[in-house]
């Protein structure tokens, strides 16, 4: 798992920021949190970052291996993204 530094810590805890104003619905301060970025590099770290502790917290808990828990992800992913019989 990624330990961010100080500066990276602000960026992850940012990015998860507009994924829990998201899920609450707060569209606004979702999209004023993404702006704060600064840099599409900046929001690409963050994101990367939250993600990988994100996995890592998971196979933590989980005792999967992080190879099986990307696979499971990746299926997940796959699976949202066919298109649904109408």
């Amino acid at each position: 798992m990624t330990v961010p530094t100080p500066a990276a810590a602000e960026l992850v805890q940012r990015a998860a920021g507009v994924i829990a104003a998201k899920h609450r619905g707060d569209i606004a301060g979702a999209e004023e949190l993404l702006a704060a970025f600064g840099s599409e590099q900046a929001k690409t770290l963050g994101f990367y970052l939250l993600a990988d502790l994100s996995l890592g917290l998971l196979r933590t808990h989980s005792g999967q291996c992080m190879d099986d828990l990307v696979r499971e992800l990746s299926l997940l992913v796959a699976a949202s993204a066919e298109p649904t019989e109408t």
